[in-house]
């Protein structure tokens, strides 16, 4: 090898030597820098250090996260605090993530990209948790307080006037969870609507009188039973009720249990004189209890009687008695569960 050929050599390794070593010093002094086109939870960072990408990152992130998050159900606001939430940003941790994707590849191209102005697009996602307990306990609090549930159409007894059916409100709790878990991690909005569901009553107003194919109005006062089908009145009985101390029960009852000519069981009180305690056969002369019989609660009942001179009175010891053939009548057009309103 002669002189000139060493010495054009030894020139060409030597600038090859120094721009390695060049190349190797423009990209270490950018080994804390984020590159150009890099994004941090939405917020641009590229072309920063490191440390001024965390100072933009608070700015932008972390102080926004710090508002509480606001949820709206028509005029009504809930409020959760990012304290009560333990929201937390991890700033450095997102920086570092974004540093790391600006030094993605090699040498040679990551410094011919940041020597022609290229950029890296990466998107790097919020690094923010919180509490999901908290979460929870706040969606059970805002769905307690919206909840609606439906109203069925139902009757106002004795008048028997309609209460209108009402559709309900009820919270999609999952829904909820995930906007408020959303807005939690999101420095932009920090307010969220509640998604209702409506419910459906399962009676409505329509549907009330299937509900009422057969119903009973005991009127003590004008010695009067009434007997609705489908809520309109269908025929109107005299009655007798109880006596004063053996007052027919007032209230909401059921028709309980049917029977035809069924036995007496006299009760154990001293007005029942000798018969106190026995069961007198149905159909005895000494039953008083004619033909049919409809329990209603607590051993007084519906039934029919000989002593037709007590209809229109306070005469019974807590049952209501008809005539023998109204009771065989009403007998056929009332099922068991049917309600009996006693006024």
């Amino acid at each position: 090898m002669g002189t000139r050929t060493f010495i054009a050599v030894a020139a060409l390794l030597f600038v090859l030597l120094a721009g390695a070593v060049g190349l190797y010093a423009y990209d270490s002094s950018n080994e804390d820098r984020v590159a150009n086109g890099i994004e941090v939870a939405g917020v641009p960072v590229g072309g920063l250090e490191a440390d001024d990408a965390r100072a933009k990152l608070r700015t932008r992130l972390q102080v926004p996260l710090e508002k509480p998050i606001v949820v709206e159900h028509h005029r009504r606001r809930f409020t959760l605090s990012a304290e009560d939430a333990g929201v937390r940003a991890d700033v450095g941790g997102m920086v570092d993530d974004a540093v790391a994707a600006s030094r993605r590849g090699n040498i040679f191209g990551r410094t011919l990209r940041d020597l022609t102005g290229g950029e890296e697009p990466a998107r790097i996602d919020p690094r923010v948790s919180y509490s999901k307990a908290a979460v929870a306990k706040f969606v059970a609090r805002i769905g307690k307080a919206v909840d609606r549930p439906a109203r069925d159409a139902s009757l106002n007894f004795p008048s028997l006037t309609q209460i209108k059916e009402r559709n309900g409100v009820k919270a999609d709790r999952s829904e909820l969870d995930r906007n408020i878990r959303a807005a939690l991690t999101s420095p932009d909005d920090r307010t969220t609507e509640v998604p209702v569901v409506t419910t459906k009553p399962k009676v409505t107003r329509a549907q009330l009188a299937d509900r009422y194919p057969a119903l009973l109005i005991v009127d003590r006062g004008s010695f009067k039973l009434r007997l609705y089908r489908r809520l309109k009145l269908a025929k109107t009985y005299t009655i007798a009720v109880g006596a004063v101390g053996f007052e027919t029960p007032t209230g909401l009852y059921n028709i309980q249990n049917k029977g035809v000519n069924v036995a007496w069981s006299v009760p154990n009180k001293p007005w029942a004189g000798s018969l106190a305690g026995k069961v007198i056969p149905g159909g005895a002369p000494d039953n008083p209890i004619k033909a049919r019989w409809m329990g209603i609660y607590d051993g007084a009942g519906i039934h029919g009687t000989d002593q037709v001179g007590s209809l229109g009175s306070a005469a019974s010891h807590g049952c209501v008695r008809m005539a023998i053939p109204d009771v065989i009548e009403l007998y056929d057009k009332v099922p068991v569960g049917a309600p009996v309103y006693i006024a």
